[in-house]
């Protein structure tokens, strides 16, 4: 399962307020995949946290995206919205570039 899909997950099989030990008896064993194919279940990242209820599955999916490890972030630090990155030549309308 990949992360994104987890929120609707959290939000279908549990009732909140939630307390974390009876979320990771619930749903610890759903497997997490990351893009290169490795992959964490939700009770090894849950078990990196101080958390000991949630009160939302807002709450539970925020606390599992803070827990991830970097292989499930995509391509670090890329943003497809912005103009080039500070300390980087532009090669916008420069012919000569392209």
């Amino acid at each position: 399962m990949r992360y994104s899909e987890t929120h609707q997950l959290f939000d279908q099989a549990c009732e909140f307020p939630a307390d974390h030990g009876t979320v990771v008896d619930l749903l610890g064993d759903v497997v997490l995949t990351t893009q290169s194919g490795d992959s964490v279940t939700v009770r090894e990242v849950l078990e990196l946290t101080d958390e000991t209820d949630y009160r939302s599955a807002d709450d539970l999916y925020t606390s599992l995206l803070a827990n991830l490890d970097d292989e499930f972030v995509g391509v670090k630090h890329y943003d497809d919205r912005s103009g080039s990155t500070p300390g980087e030549e532009s090669v916008r309308g420069d012919p000569d570039r392209l």
